[in-house]
């Protein structure tokens, strides 16, 4: 529709001559400027104008062509309505300015019109009738320009860097370190590389870290390396801040490859190759994954058959399917690998061992009967050189069996300390967990990246607004609050959760070694998937800057994809979590004797009742929901609840005659629900007691408050989102989930004000995070 193609010439003047028509002006006005009128809108005014001047006057007479939706104002017409209603009404005071009603009486007031009780009723009408009641309109009219936003307000109320020093910990030094080399122009990301380009810079990267001695920090305190294995973790978790391909890189070569020979080898091993892998003189891969099985390494299919009399190990890949596949650092740089395979002697099979198999020589030629290939291009994380293997025959010493938990002598004897073959078996990969920690902290740092971003854009990009104020910035929005600080909130306890996982398994001794695994897998599987959805939120509430490719969330997006899959498939992992709860609910029972178990069904069952108890479940207030005591029930009476009903379920299926496989898959969805019930419960339990060991030092640097927030926002957020299961369960009334949800609002709010300086103290230095949107 054109908008200026009636003649101006035939139509009444912007500002009817009779006074009483001024006060339907700005009605008009808004109606014709916010969309055409509707022949319904234009019948209700009519009807208002004839009430207002009587039977006897006709609408399209007093207020002519404004009124006719075949001839439409154009703009110029338009613009020169708004001029003529700002120019009369430029006397009146901004107190008489409260709806479009009350400023059409002020014009026609001003114009020597005093209109009736009845008139005004009708205006009233009309404007009810319009959809455009109340001050915003009239707001909107006379406000001619909308001002600038003020200058940043008040200067945070803690000190970032008093937080950065609590989240670095003991490892401070090495964190400081890493991030300041990382920081050298060398290391500069650079877009738009090749594929093969973009390998050669890692590697070189990867070459400048190793002369700076980042692999050392991977090496036992015997051979140089730190006392303290958290400080390589510590320097993995801050490599994360850069380029995800590098830290993958580094991570099989120091982590996969070099774990492998130090946690299934022995002394000769260590020192014979340990050094080299450390300055990548030596450069490995970890060959453990076949194409046909997957996460199934017990069933993989590869060969290591002891030839007795040149007392080596061939190695055979006996179908296309059983080739080891994804194997990071193979299609160009490794020169050695460690091959998982089913060992054999005589013709009789020892399970699953590892062995160290040369596959390319000095000048990076592959060697013989060993077959390499390229996976090619991938979705994310193209600067490391994944590849596939196969072997026809190749032969290794028997020395190069790591020979830690199984031993081959000359004349073949085989030797285990550990008689169980599906004992030793999951001992050995138990030894590996480190690999599923990496990712974890990778995971999360890749989160705070994406958090520092979205969280600083939203803070300083500003969008819509009432009229006559500055725009809002995005952050100042519940919905944008509701989309990023939770998430933020799980950062946080994430954080403590994590770092309680680090203490563990480095001071770990082998008793301890099931429940590191449960807490490797559970951290593993939820740390990686809040980094997915985290990314991908920070991505959409970045809007079209987030898809730019030069603020970082394409590369984030896709580097971390796989987290979910390697290093264990999070569902594998989830349900690995849950077998442990009942491996540990059975056992509890079969060791009680009859009177402890009446005892503890007895407590259980009091618990219950006092948990479900009305007063509890209808408890709404503030202080209550606050509490860290209800915060933590809620958490465990969950956890407990499932782990109950979910062994229940599986005794009765296989009492009917379900063997214990099939009576899981059939219980899949609860066991995962368990699992992850089970691993919210320990964040949150970490997250509480990592707060109260640190409150001397969070009252003294004015933490205490956003911490608690977090805390708080944290595990509300948490039962929000499970809502639905404590209402079935009865744990909740609707009352009291309503409470919640209007607490996390309340908390979002809260925590606005802290948003920055709690990403600031992520302690992610620019050249790193390299997101222009976010400096």
């Amino acid at each position: 529709m054109s908008t200026d193609s009636s003649d101006p010439g035939d139509r009444p003047p912007a500002a009817p001559g009779d006074p009483a028509l001024r006060a339907f002006l700005p009605m008009v006005y808004v109606a014709w400027a916010d969309g055409d009128l509707e022949a319904a809108e234009i019948r209700a005014i009519c009807d208002r104008v004839t009430a207002t001047l009587g039977e006897d006057a006709s609408c399209t007479d007093a207020l002519g062509r404004w009124l006719d939706p075949e001839r439409p104002p154009g703009a110029g017409e338009l613009a020169g309505l708004l001029t003529a209603i700002r120019s009369a009404a430029a006397g009146l005071g901004p107190a008489r300015r409260r709806s479009l009603t009350e400023l059409g009486l002020d014009l026609a007031r001003a114009a020597g019109h005093e209109t009736a009780p009845a008139e005004r009723r009708a205006l009233a009408e009309l404007e009810e009738a319009l959809g455009i009641a109340g001050p915003e309109a009239a707001r909107a009219l006379l406000v001619p320009a909308r001002p600038a936003p003020e200058p940043a307000g008040l200067p945070p109320a803690f000190d970032p860097t008093a937080l950065t020093r609590l989240l670095d910990g003991e490892q401070r030094p090495e964190r400081e370190r890493l991030r300041e080399l990382l920081c050298r122009p060398e290391f500069r990301r650079r877009d738009g590389l090749s594929r093969a380009a973009y390998r050669e810079q890692v590697w070189a990267w990867a070459g400048r870290l190793a002369e700076e001695g980042i692999g050392e920090l991977a090496l036992p305190p015997e051979l140089g390396g730190p006392a303290d294995r958290r400080t390589f973790l510590a320097a993995f978790e801050t490599l994360a801040f850069h380029d995800l391909s590098l830290l993958i890189k580094l991570g099989v070569q120091f982590g996969l490859f070099g774990g492998s020979i130090l946690q299934l080898g022995t002394e000769s091993h260590h020192r014979h190759y340990l050094p080299a892998v450390a300055t990548l003189e030596l450069p490995g891969c970890f060959a453990m994954t076949e194409t046909a099985h997957g996460s199934n390494v017990q069933e993989l299919e590869t060969t290591a058959r002891y030839d007795r009399e040149r007392q080596e190990f061939v190695l055979d890949t006996p179908r296309d399917g059983a080739r080891k596949d994804y194997i990071g650092g193979v299609a160009l740089h490794a020169r050695m690998a460690t091959v998982f395979a089913q060992l054999e002697i005589d013709g009789h099979s020892h399970g699953v061992h590892a062995l160290l198999v040369p596959i390319r020589d000095e000048d990076g030629e592959p060697l013989p009967d060993v077959r390499i290939e390229d996976c090619g291009e991938k979705l994310g994380l193209n600067g490391v050189d994944n590849g596939r293997l196969w072997f026809d025959g190749v032969r290794v010493p028997r020395e190069n069996l790591l020979d830690r938990f199984a031993t081959v002598a000359a004349d073949g004897t085989y030797a285990s300390p550990i008689a169980s073959p599906t004992k030793r078996f999951f001992v050995m990969l138990g030894t590996l967990v480190g690999g599923r920690v990496s990712i974890a902290h990778a995971a999360q740092s890749a989160a705070k990246s994406a958090l520092a971003i979205a969280i600083r854009y939203g803070d300083r990009r500003r969008q819509f607004g009432a009229a006559g104020e500055p725009e809002t910035a995005l952050l100042d929005y519940l919905s944008h609050q509701r989309r990023l600080l939770p998430r933020l909130a799980t950062t946080y306890a994430l954080h403590f959760a994590l770092a309680h996982l680090a203490a563990r398994w480095a001071g770990s001794r082998p008793e301890d070694r099931r429940e590191v695994e449960g807490l490797a897998a559970g951290l593993k599987a939820f740390a990686t998937r809040h980094a997915t959805d985290t990314i991908q939120e920070c991505r959409e509430a970045c809007g079209g800057q987030g898809y730019l490719a030069e603020n970082r969330f394409a590369a984030l997006k896709a580097d971390t994809d796989v987290f979910t899959t390697f290093e264990g498939d999070n569902t594998v992992l989830l349900q690995l979590v849950t077998k442990g709860l009942l491996t540990g609910y059975r056992r509890q029972f079969e060791e009680m004797r009859l009177a402890g178990l009446v005892r503890y069904l007895a407590g259980r069952a009091a618990h219950a009742v006092s948990e479900l108890n009305p007063i509890v479940t209808r408890l709404t207030d503030e202080d209550h929901l606050r509490s860290r005591d209800f915060q933590l029930a809620a958490f465990a009476w969950r956890e407990d609840h499932l782990l109950g009903s979910l062994a229940r379920r599986l005794k009765r299926r296989i009492d009917s005659g379900l063997d214990s496989f099939h009576a899981l898959v059939a219980c899949q969805d609860h066991a995962l629900a368990l699992a992850r019930a089970h691993v919210e419960r320990l964040v949150i339990e970490q997250f509480a007691a990592g707060l109260e060991a640190h409150r001397p030092s969070l009252d003294e640097h004015q933490l205490t408050e956003p911490l608690t927030l977090l805390c708080d926002l944290f595990a509300l957020a948490r039962l929000e989102a499970d809502k639905g299961w404590f209402l079935e369960h009865g744990y909740f009334d609707p009352p009291k989930s309503k409470a919640i949800r209007n607490l996390v609002n309340r908390l979002c709010g809260e925590l606005r004000p802290h948003a920055v300086p709690l990403v600031d103290a992520f302690g992610i230095p620019d050249e790193l995070l390299a997101a222009p949107i976010a400096r």
